[in-house]
């Protein structure tokens, strides 16, 4: 998949996809319904046109962390999706100034060349959101690209919605919010150095940065890991912690995963971390023996889970 960030001076190569908008949080499963409506309407190459930053961040500046995936784990998964090229458009002052208008015709037709567009049934666009669904169709019309609205989509009668999963995620329910995704939701970043209070205790962890997304319910969980990048890439099980460590007193949420059966190094490598069920809340303990007595016991019930 070829990622665009500068789409001023595009490749021809790179112009006349079929593309999908949206900001795809979480890549859930009405993102995948809109992908597919794009992939079947022209033989161009599916696209995602996107951005970065996520559009509350710029205008909501002070508010809490709240997305589901940052922009490398969204790529990650819009790759498996069979998306060839995702175009990052820059949110900043310069495009939230264009009328739906001068979007359709500046951004979409003239910079990126597109052929068609699909966009969900709730889409909203340019200056203070005042271009609907409709109006893109209108707009296709004039500047010569095709437009395809998406119904929402909904299962066992909830929609489909970043909202609810986020809401599934904060009460300890990854299995709802993976139904939702089509995915199990995941945790994406780099290994970054801890205090190695894991090793000592002998469940050496690897420490990963929530910050910027929307933190799942503080506990223990099951998990899979995929380590994307070092010497040990593959896939393995594991049973993680996230939250703010109140038995050493730390106020900073953390993302500590101990990978069952390993030996080697992951310090700077990129992980992707897979929530698979929620096991327990945080606690803090009287003594590190009965510490350690609870994670061997987190550990059993993480293996019986995961081997299920």
């Amino acid at each position: 998949m070829r990622i665009h960030r500068d789409t001023t001076y595009l490749d021809p190569a790179d112009r006349g996809a079929t593309v999908a908008i949206g900001n795809f949080d979480g890549v859930h499963l009405g993102h995948q319904a809109v992908l597919r409506q794009a992939a079947m309407v022209t033989d161009a190459p599916l696209g995602v046109v996107t951005f970065e930053p996520h559009p509350r961040e710029v205008l909501v500046p002070d508010t809490a962390p709240f997305r589901l995936m940052n922009a490398e784990a969204r790529a990650h998964r819009l790759a498996k999706l069979g998306v060839v090229h995702l175009y990052e458009l820059t949110f900043n002052a310069a495009l939230m100034a264009l009328t739906p208008r001068e979007f359709a015709r500046d951004i979409l037709a003239e910079r990126l060349g597109l052929k068609h567009v699909t966009v969900g049934a709730d889409f909203c666009f340019g200056n203070n959101r005042a271009g609907n669904a409709n109006d893109l169709k209108a707009f296709g019309d004039e500047f010569g690209f095709g437009v395809t609205i998406a119904e929402l989509v909904e299962t066992g009668g909830l929609e489909i919605s970043s909202t609810h999963i986020r809401q599934a995620l904060s009460d300890g329910r990854p299995r709802d919010a993976a139904a939702m995704l089509g995915h199990q939701h995941r945790i994406e970043g780099v290994v970054e150095k801890g205090d190695q209070r894991g090793r000592d205790l002998g469940y050496p962890t690897a420490n990963m940065s929530i910050a910027g997304l929307h933190p799942p319910k503080f506990g223990v969980y099951a998990v899979r890991v995929d380590v994307l990048t070092g010497d040990n890439i593959g896939s393995y099980d594991g049973v993680a912690s996230l939250g703010v460590r109140p038995m050493f007193g730390v106020n900073v949420p953390n993302f500590e995963t101990h990978v069952f059966d390993f030996r080697g190094d992951l310090y700077g490598a990129h992980l992707s971390v897979a929530l698979v069920e929620y096991l327990r809340p945080e606690e803090k303990f009287q003594s590190l023996d009965a510490l350690i007595a609870q994670m061997d016991a987190d550990s059993a019930r993480a293996r019986e889970i995961l081997a299920g």
